[in-house]
């Protein structure tokens, strides 16, 4: 398993975490994932086959930009 982090902005309430968590679990090999609109953080655990940028895409999927964290 691996976690990754990432930062996603333009997110205001809890509908906004809700849609970047549909978007982010329908990736294959995603295993869970948390979101914060109050700290603009996106926390997904994976198998290990997952990369940033198939995250990033279906983060701009539910509207949104991500960045992973440093």
């Amino acid at each position: 398993m691996t976690t990754t982090e990432f930062q996603v902005t333009g997110m205001t309430c809890g509908h906004c975490q809700l849609s970047i968590r549909e978007e982010v679990q329908k990736v294959a090999g995603v295993e869970s994932v948390e979101v914060s609109h109050q700290t603009g953080k996106l926390v997904v655990t994976g198998d290990g086959t997952v990369d940033d940028a198939t995250i990033i895409a279906a983060v701009q999927e539910a509207g949104y930009q991500g960045v992973r964290s440093a």
